[in-house]
Formats: structure tokens, C-alpha cells, sequence
């Protein structure tokens, strides 16, 4: 069974990697979406830690580590191992619907459909291709690819192709990766890419797909992007593919391109210095940043930031040409994305 590979660098890996496991199971089998919630913000604080956790007690002065969480680090320390997990993983139930959401498109819904008509492997998906949606097919033939991470210098030669396509498009068209590459991470799962127009403003009411449109046609033109998962006005979910000669230029061994998720959004160009902030992350410092943002007297959202008035409601969003004005309004020093990760 292919398992996508955790970001290196993480010297808890062991902590994080049962702890995450723990959130799917949660997620996608129990539906207790709180719990899984509260073992995937643990994860992500031990993750971004730098320092090796020596006991559950060491843990619990990270944020999003509480008790229980702690008791099961203390006996992972201990044992190396976790009686809970271990039930989880000889449970066939837990284990199939865990494998049958890795598929992109299939949430823990359709799984537990898929699991009670009997279909618990990639292989049974395969043999009954008739039962899934579009999207889930498209997630099953590339299923091998997207469970492999993105090197970070493949990273950087898909986001020139599409800045530059883009660019040779229109001028004003404005485009960045984000997530963890844009914080400078050695690897990521997707390409996230927020685009934006100098016409596209949120106070003209108006979707501008056309815009969108435009981006995805030029960027179908060489089969740069393979396959359409779902097109709306303002976000474009699909499959890309670097080119054999860009690939080439890469220093990596793997010179066999391979099958990436892509998701365009269109942003208008007054919000998108929000929505930078916003899918920059990391989800730890997005939180901080919106509570210095409350003791200031702002709300920051992936919008807008606007501030709360005396009566708490919030006011007209504030205008903002970069992500700096956003740091300035509440007073907070700039920190660049590759600081972001805590």
C-alpha cells in the first residue's frame, strides 16, 4: 500500500506521524471531526517544534497539547508503539475506509458507501470504475502520482511555467504559488495557485470566470493541464504535468514526469493580499496573527481586514495594496512566509 510521504525535517516524526494517523481515523471513520481537528493541530505544533520531545509533559507547553494527547506521547516514548492504533490497524473496516478516502474525491461518505458494497482495495475501485463520480475517477488513475510529494525544484519550474504563461496572456493577470512552498518547505502535496486581475474587484459584484477561463485555455493548449476535475467562476480544480524538457532541467533522478493536483483561484485584486496571507498559512500562524488581530481591534479573514468598532460588529474591510499594510494595521512586525510555518 503506497502512503504519501511526510515533509522532511520534522525530528517528531514519530509523534506527528501517529498523531496524524489518529486524526484520519477520526475523520474518516468515526466522523468525530473534534477529535481530528485536536490530533492534527497537535501534530502540526510538535511538527514545527525543531526540537526532539522527550515527554508527554515536554509536549503539553505546546499549543493544541492537552492530557490525553500527552499520555499517548508518553506511551509512545515508552513502547514505541500505541495500543489504540494498534487495534485501528488490524480493524478492516477502519483500515479500508482509510485507504478509499486517500483517493482524491472520495470523502469518508462515499468510502463507507464504497466499503458497504464491498469494495475495500485500489484494485476493487478498479473494477468498478462505474460506481464513482468524475473526479474520483480522475483520482484513482492518478492515485499512485498524487500520493507522491512535489520536490521543491519541481515546485519552482511548474510555478514559472504558469507565471510566465499567464503573464504572456495578459500583464495584468497576477499569480502565486502558496501553502508550504511558498514558505519555503522542501517539498509539497498540490500546487495552489491564487490568481488575481487589476479589472476583478469585489465592490463590481461581478464573478469574472471569463477570467479563469482564459488562464485554464491557455493553460490546456500544450497539455500543460491533463484533466478538469470541477471549473467554477472563481476556482479550477484539476490534473497538470510538467513537460519531459522542463523535467529534464531538474536535478532529480526521476526524470519520468509525474501526474500533479492543481487548483487555481481567482481572487479579486482588492482581497488578494488577504487571501495570500490566508493560503500561505501555516494554519498555526494564521490563528496568532488573528488573535494579535483582536486585541488590536480588527478582524483578519481570507478577505478582508476590517476593524471591530465599539459595538463589536465589524466595519467597512480596510484597503490594502500588500500583505504588509495587513501587519501594519495591527501593529505587528512583518514576518516573512518562510517564518510563517509557526
Amino acid at each position: 500500500m503506497l502512503k504519501r510521504k511526510a515533509p522532511s525535517g520534522n525530528v517528531n516524526s514519530g509523534i506527528t506521524e501517529f498523531l496524524t494517523e489518529l486524526a484520519d481515523y477520526e475523520k474518516n471513520v468515526t466522523r468525530s471531526f473534534h477529535k481530528s481537528n485536536a490530533y492534527r493541530k497537535a501534530a502540526s505544533s510538535i511538527a514545527q517544534y525543531g526540537k526532539p520531545i522527550t515527554s508527554g509533559e515536554d509536549a503539553k507547553k505546546l499549543d493544541g497539547v492537552g492530557a490525553k494527547i500527552a499520555e499517548k506521547i508518553d506511551e509512545f516514548l515508552r513502547t514505541g508503539k500505541l495500543i489504540k492504533l494498534d487495534k485501528i490497524r488490524s480493524d478492516d473496516t477502519s483500515q479500508a475506509i482509510t485507504l478509499l478516502t486517500r483517493v482524491s474525491g472520495i470523502g469518508p461518505a462515499a468510502a463507507r458507501k464504497l466499503f458497504d458494497d464491498g469494495i475495500t482495495t485500489i484494485e476493487d475501485l478498479k473494477k468498478n470504475t462505474e460506481k464513482l463520480t468524475h473526479h474520483q475517477q480522475i483520482g484513482l488513475k492518478y492515485f499512485e502520482d498524487f500520493e507522491k510529494r512535489i520536490p521543491r525544484a519541481e515546485m519552482d519550474a511548474l510555478e514559472s511555467l504558469i507565471k510566465k504563461r499567464v503573464a504572456a496572456l495578459d500583464k495584468e493577470f497576477k499569480c502565486q504559488a502558496c501553502g508550504s512552498y511558498r514558505r519555503g518547505k522542501s517539498s509539497s502535496g498540490d500546487i495552489d495557485i491564487l490568481l488575481t486581475h487589476s479589472s476583478f474587484l469585489s465592490t463590481k459584484k461581478e464573478k469574472r470566470g471569463d477570467l479563469l477561463q482564459k488562464v485554464v485555455d491557455e493553460l490546456k493548449s500544450d497539455i500543460f493541464i491533463t484533466d478538469a476535475l470541477s471549473m467554477g467562476q472563481t476556482k479550477f480544480m484539476g490534473v497538470c504535468q510538467l513537460p519531459s524538457a522542463e523535467l529534464e532541467k531538474l536535478q532529480s533522478e526521476d526524470k519520468v514526469p509525474s501526474f500533479r493536483r492543481l487548483d487555481i483561484r481567482l481572487i479579486p485584486c482588492d482581497q488578494y493580499p488577504c487571501a495570500l496571507l490566508y493560503f500561505t498559512g501555516s494554519d498555526l500562524f494564521n490563528k496568532r496573527m488573528r488573535g494579535i488581530a483582536l486585541e488590536k481591534g480588527f478582524t483578519i479573514n481570507e478577505y478582508s481586514i476590517r476593524p471591530q468598532g465599539s459595538t463589536g460588529i465589524a466595519g467597512e474591510p480596510l484597503p490594502v495594496s500588500c500583505e504588509e499594510d495587513i501587519f501594519d494595521y495591527i501593529d505587528m512586525k512583518f514576518v516573512p512566509p518562510s517564518d510563517r510555518s509557526e
